[in-house]
């Protein structure tokens, strides 16, 4: 069987060839007529279509080591498979003509093409593609992450180094979820239902709370896995002239959250900073918790202002949304409207119990248009939601709840 390929993992001056495939054997054929055995990563035919099961995935990046590293972490999950390995941005629009690829694992800073200008070339050849971009974890790699969901990336991951990927627990497990969420996201695109769904309050198992009786004195939003990008769709929701407070809490490293505040007020809706202790709660301002400290809420004379703590990671997070609802709730007795995003694990659903029990109420976004379906998931599936919406109706009605005419 012969097969155009290009093969990134090579040597450099392989370039392209051809594929030859006997048996359980590959060989690649390059212009210089050379005979080398090449490994191929669970190849798949372009006419093989989307599985409904299984999530195909490229990474990009200039190290052989990471690219290896990130292959054997993702493909520890069968419902992943590796595609196509690629060591630049050209080499990664190149091997897009010959695989279908639900997700690419993108590098920024790569020789011949870098991630950033990659981008776009890859969105215009597929623009149901989804990429995630792999970034270090410093100040600089945080902001061309920031800007790179901007320019129409799904999201990112804060890359360790060489010699830590392969041993860094949080990693890989976030890796895993982000690029399954994000294939399931791309089939439910590419396949549409042919009747709508039906509502999620209908379907069995899941109940809605009844609307709070007293307005809403503060809006807390909690995020984590997907999150950037479902913050920046529900903030241009809202209305500029939002009568309460906001607080913010994205699980993110110390080194993104200052970054993720600028983009969010960059986006000119409401203006948004990074928390620092003693900050007032102001209408219409949001105040996002600073990466690895807790942001609680307390009361102040007639307002509100926020406290940092380090006290002990909540859900293993910290930031944790937990806090943020339980601290909100106490200060202003219960007349707190949350707002649970997407994200894995279940952090919020204990502060959204107690605010619940308080008189205070939830929204959550749906399955359908979260990434993971871990903290909005575990909200619903407690009982605990007033509302359970696709994330482009969560700012309307987060709007009627608080009385604002758009």
């Amino acid at each position: 069987i012969m097969t155009r390929a290009t093969v990134a993992d090579g040597p450099a001056d392989m370039g392209t060839g051809f594929m030859r495939r006997t048996g359980r054997k590959q060989f690649f054929f390059s212009k210089k007529n050379c005979f080398l055995p090449v490994l191929l990563m669970n190849p798949v035919p372009m006419s093989a279509g989307p599985s409904a099961t299984v999530a195909r995935v490229m990474i990009c990046d200039d190290s052989a080591v990471i690219r290896a590293a990130i292959a054997r972490i993702l493909e520890t999950d069968p419902a992943i498979r590796v595609v196509a390995r690629a060591g630049n941005g050209q080499a990664a629009l190149d091997a897009l003509k010959l695989h279908d690829v639900d997700v690419v694992v993108l590098d920024i800073e790569m020789p011949v093409m870098d991630g950033l200008t990659a981008l776009p070339k890859l969105l215009a050849a597929d623009p149901g593609l989804r990429v995630i971009m792999a970034s270090t974890l410093t100040t600089r790699g945080a902001d061309t992450s920031m800007r790179a969901l901007r320019l129409g990336a799904a999201d990112y991951v804060p890359k360790p180094s060489a010699n830590q990927v392969a041993g860094d627990t949080r990693f890989g497990p976030e890796l895993i979820e982000k690029v399954k969420g994000l294939a399931r996201l791309r089939r439910h695109a590419r396949t549409p239902p042919a009747s709508p769904t039906p509502a999620l309050s209908a379907q069995p198992g899941l109940t809605l709370r009844p609307a709070p009786k007293q307005a809403p004195l503060i809006l807390a939003i909690g995020s984590s896995t997907g999150g950037p990008n479902a913050l920046f769709t529900l903030i241009q929701d809202l209305c500029p002239a939002l009568p309460v407070p906001v607080v913010l809490t994205q699980h993110m490293p110390a080194a993104f959250t200052s970054i993720l505040a600028a983009h969010i007020d960059k986006l000119g809706v409401l203006p948004c900073i990074e928390a620092h202790d003693g900050a007032r709660l102001q209408p219409g301002r949001i105040l996002l918790a600073p990466g690895d400290r807790h942001m609680l809420v307390r009361r102040e004379g007639a307002g509100f202002c926020v406290r940092l703590s380090d006290g002990p990671a909540v859900n293993f997070c910290r930031p944790a949304v937990d806090p943020m609802l339980a601290s909100a709730c106490e200060a202003a007795a219960g007349r707190v409207l949350a707002v649970i995003l997407t994200g894995m694990g279940q952090d919020g659903m204990e502060g959204v119990r107690n605010l619940v029990t308080h008189g205070g109420a939830a929204l959550v976004q749906d399955e359908a248009t979260s990434v993971v379906w871990g903290m909005p998931g575990a909200v619903a599936r407690a009982g605990l939601a007033h509302a359970i919406l696709p994330l482009p109706q969560i700012g309307p009605k987060i709007a009627a709840m608080l009385g604002v005419r758009r």
